[in-house]
């Protein structure tokens, strides 16, 4: 008798658990199709070049993550969050992420993640939208700096309360690498606009300095990779803003 109470417990439980999923999965409306010349790109992550940053190092750039209904939202300099208002210019590349790689949990046993209670404890989302707006609260207390607390920075804190793809380690190096290696291009011009200045730097500092200006060059792209290589995954504390509190 007790097996049998046991059984239908658990059946109990199953059934409920996956009406509880189904419900969670139907608030997943359809998204609005991605749009640049509108600046609409639903649930993406966004990135464009950097002013005298990116013509010395390229793979470096300002970053955003958008809403579902496709508004642009950056942290764009202390206390700042802007809305549907991308810092240095229209957007470059982007990236659309998938909400059911998301933990979107009602209730703590709910949780389709590995960190339930890490989860819960850190500050979970019942929406896109609500992560992003937790992580907006904030960083609305959250002085910019380029070195330690920045945009991505501010996209690390939201992927981490969507336990986005089950993790809950993302960071600035994490986040960098994911829209370098995965973006893709809006369009060709936005190609141009992101390199043309680099090589332009390029070409003036070999003919005025020589070869040894590639040397500086390649220096100076190291360096920064390795602050934040250091700083991300050496000295934690460093770089506080990636954590959720």
């Amino acid at each position: 008798m007790l097996w049998t109470s046991t059984m239908e417990l658990n059946s109990s439980y199953d059934i409920e658990h996956s009406h509880s999923t189904q419900r969670i999965q139907h608030e997943l409306w359809p998204l609005d199709p991605i749009d640049p010349k509108k600046a609409k790109f639903p649930c993406c992550l966004v990135w464009n070049p950097l002013p005298v940053v990116s013509w010395l190092a390229p793979f470096i750039g300002h970053i955003g993550i958008c809403k579902e209904d496709g508004a642009v939202l950056d942290f764009s300099g202390s206390y700042i969050l802007s809305v549907d208002d991308f810092a240095f210019g229209p957007v470059a590349r982007y990236l659309q992420l998938d909400r059911r790689q998301c933990c979107f949990p009602p209730n703590l046993s709910a949780h389709t993640c590995k960190h339930g209670y890490q989860h819960s404890e850190y500050g979970t989302a019942i929406t896109w939208d609500d992560a992003l707006q937790s992580s907006s609260r904030y960083f609305e207390n959250k002085t910019h700096n380029l070195f330690t607390c920045n945009c991505h920075s501010f996209v690390a804190n939201c992927l981490n309360r969507l336990c986005y793809g089950g993790s809950m380690s993302w960071n600035m190096v994490s986040v960098g690498a994911l829209i370098l290696f995965k973006g893709s291009w809006v369009d060709f011009r936005s190609v141009i606009r992101a390199f043309l200045p680099f090589v332009v730097v390029v070409c003036i500092g070999v003919l005025m300095v020589g070869w040894p200006f590639l040397l500086g060059l390649l220096s100076f792209s190291l360096l920064l990779m390795g602050w934040f290589l250091v700083g991300t995954y050496l000295v934690k504390n460093l770089l506080e803003c990636q954590m959720l509190f």
